[in-house]
């Protein structure tokens, strides 16, 4: 099938909502070779971010089901159990598809500073939501690619992106979060986020032009972020990005 007609069908599916069946088609669309248009990019992102973003909900139902099922009654505790390995072992599968594609095709490939940067983010991302479920050396492996892929992503970011660009924003949400639920870095986390921040609104301030939605709800979630990590440690809103 033509590159055309692979991203018209997988533009279908994702207006169906049947994310499933779009990330087998952009896989095709990479294999043809050469960078991602900034509309494939967008394609790119939407599909593994659904895909991998219900099963990661039902992987939270789940460990909740199975810790309560421990406290109250371990009657069905394998049953549970088996089931969410089924989930997490489809979540891996996932990353490491995400790993496959950018590895390689989509990084050796990135000819900009810009596509650059999205893409070792979503390395990032990805081998951060793998260490929130794995353990042991697997564990070890996705915090370390996490934060490689996070910090290549930040200086070429920061090199070519303005300080309200989306991308660079999302970046600085997730790395944040990165460190303090990964790394337990909290005091780095604040620091992070904080910076992104000041910079974006010092920037917004000296704009004349309507500020960019995208940037402006990810400044809020960075604002959540801080005023949560001052008065708690128990967590906060994480949204994949």
């Amino acid at each position: 099938m033509q590159r055309k007609n692979l991203i018209f069908l997988a533009r279908l599916c994702g207006q169906a909502e049947r994310y499933d069946d779009m990330v087998p088609l952009l896989k095709e669309v990479v294999k043809t070779g050469g960078e991602l248009s900034v509309d494939e990019r967008n394609l790119l992102t939407i599909a593994f971010n659904n895909v991998f973003g219900t099963r990661r909900a039902s992987w939270h139902i789940i460990s909740s089901i199975e810790q309560n099922e421990l406290r109250d009654n371990d009657k069905h505790i394998a049953t549970i159990r088996a089931y969410r390995i089924k989930i997490e072992n489809e979540l891996e599968k996932i990353c490491r598809d995400v790993w496959d594609l950018l590895d390689g095709s989509l990084i050796p490939n990135a000819s900009t500073r810009e596509s650059k940067a999205l893409y070792y983010k979503m390395k990032g991302d990805y081998s951060r939501y793998l260490a929130e479920f794995v353990s042991g050396e697997k564990h070890n492996l996705a915090v370390t690619s996490a934060y490689k892929a996070y910090k290549i992503a930040a200086n070429a970011a920061r090199t070519e992106l303005t300080a309200t660009h989306p991308l660079r924003l999302g970046l600085a949400l997730n790395f944040s979060i990165f460190y303090y639920k990964i790394l337990n870095s909290r005091d780095r986390a604040r620091h992070l986020a904080k910076h992104a921040f000041d910079d974006a609104k010092a920037e917004l301030d000296a704009l004349t032009e309507e500020p960019d939605g995208d940037s402006i709800l990810i400044m809020q979630l960075l604002c959540d972020n801080l005023i949560l990590w001052a008065s708690s440690d128990s967590g906060e809103p994480d949204g994949i990005r």
